[in-house]
């Protein structure tokens, strides 16, 4: 983590939790990380539970995020949600998760436009990118993140509203981590991109955050690296005291780092 960055610490709940689970979750995690400073917490609930959650939330501070979205403002599209419906519910939302990719078969141009869509509204666009087992071990893993990221931010320049988050595919819910070095030196090669799709200087101060197993235990020396600047945490949000853990940790760190 680089001095003048606020890290952020996303709790992506995926398909879990009833709307009454979701909010007893959600005031145990503003009691549990209630006056702690220095670090953006988000918690990303099911659709059916924003609403309520987010008045759990109210007054402590924590935002909210959305796991998905539909690039279209309306239409005969059943079943989705698009960015004006979440227009003054959330202030994030995920784009381009590796299970949106592979389960739901989205392409670098679906994740582009849902991203141009949520930053139409003013709605932080956290843009997931990552490779395969095969691609890491192959040798190919930067070239195709790089790859990746700029398929994924085809035509966006609301520079203001992104964050990515790097999630080796092959770390998400498997409980292997990538080392603290992969992830660092592939936030290195995000950051780079980045600067060359955006043509200019805004991202040094981009929040690249790692997902992919996070814990409270290992945390640390992920946001430790220079251009790490948080987590997407998947199963351990769904922990109160696991995430609050997550929270201090990167908390610590930034102090740290001022």
């Amino acid at each position: 983590m680089k001095k003048g960055r606020t890290p952020i610490i996303a709790g992506n709940w995926k398909m879990n939790t009833t709307p009454t689970v979701a909010v007893e979750l959600a005031k145990a995690v503003v009691e549990k990380t209630a006056g702690v400073k220095g670090v953006i917490r988000v918690v990303c609930p099911p659709f059916v539970s924003v609403h309520a959650v987010r008045q759990a939330v109210a007054g402590s501070g924590i935002l909210i995020g959305a796991q998905n979205v539909h690039s279209k403002d309306s239409g005969a599209f059943t079943g989705e949600v698009s960015a004006p419906m979440l227009d003054g519910l959330v202030e994030f939302a995920i784009v381009g998760h590796s299970e949106r990719r592979k389960i739901f078969g989205e392409t670098d141009a679906d994740v582009a436009a849902k991203a141009k869509a949520v930053a139409a509204r003013r709605i932080r666009a956290v843009l997931c990118v990552g490779e395969s087992l095969e691609i890491r071990e192959s040798g190919r893993a930067e070239q195709a993140v790089r790859a990746q990221l700029k398929a994924s931010l085809e035509g966006f320049d609301a520079w203001g509203y992104l964050a990515v988050a790097y999630e080796p595919v092959w770390a998400i819910g498997t409980g292997k981590a990538a080392t603290p070095e992969q992830a660092g030196d592939m936030a290195g090669a995000i950051r780079q991109e980045l600067k060359s799709i955006a043509g200019r200087e805004p991202v040094d101060g981009f929040a690249i955050l790692y997902g992919g197993s996070v814990t409270g235990e290992n945390a640390g020396p992920f946001v430790d690296r220079p251009d790490i600047d948080g987590a997407l945490v998947g199963g351990a949000s769904l922990k109160a005291d696991d995430f609050a853990k997550i929270v201090q940790v990167t908390a610590s760190i930034a102090a740290s780092a001022k």
